[in-house]
């Protein structure tokens, strides 16, 4: 699994063990809200935003659209004008990211969204934007001008995808966060359904 550098790692620790004489295993685990195919609530980067519970589950659950970006470094509003984006739309963004699920570790390079990418979505009123890879950030941006304009502008995020064995077209999207409440995002398990 990769993890964002600065984020909590996983942590699993066996807690009880059949083979150790209790009644049953039991796992604990240790996350970031963050970590793996999650969802970002507008708290992630703007103080005093709603938090995930306040997201309906209609935003991660319904008609998606795959959108084939691959090749491109960064995704700009010129590229998704090459595709007929609706109000309500889910978008989901298929790019070369898919690929670097396959490699070891954290990968810098990864294709993002631009600003302006950002505010044409928010201008088309689209239901929610997704991403192949752990963010729609630019690596090593300093303002996070995409996660501010989209959540700002009610869009909730969806990050870590794995699109790889995907192809691009209309889908049913049923991507359901952890409940937790007061949070900035949660992990979320994403299914597409043709």
């Amino acid at each position: 699994m990769h993890f964002y550098p600065g984020d909590p790692v996983l942590e699993m620790a066996r807690v009880r063990a059949i083979a150790r004489g209790d009644i049953a295993n039991v796992t604990q685990i240790a996350l970031g809200v963050h970590t793996g195919t999650h969802v970002d609530a507008p708290a992630h980067f703007i103080e005093g935003a709603p938090t995930l519970e306040a997201i309906p589950l209609d935003r991660f659950v319904g008609e998606a659209r795959v959108l084939d970006l691959g090749g491109l470094a960064a995704i700009d509003a010129a590229a998704f004008a090459r595709h007929e984006i609706r109000t309500g739309d889910i978008v989901l963004c298929k790019t070369d990211n898919s690929a670097l699920w396959k490699r070891d570790g954290f990968q810098e390079g990864f294709t993002h969204l631009t600003h302006d990418a950002a505010e044409y979505l928010v201008e088309r009123k689209v239901r929610t934007v997704g991403i192949d890879y752990l963010s729609i950030e630019r690596f090593g941006s300093t303002t996070f001008e995409v996660h501010k304009t989209l959540l700002g502008g009610g869009i909730p995020i969806i990050e870590g995808l794995d699109l790889s064995a995907v192809d691009p077209g209309p889908y049913f999207l049923s991507c359901l966060p952890l409940r937790l409440e007061g949070v900035d995002g949660a992990p979320a398990r994403a299914v597409l359904l043709r």
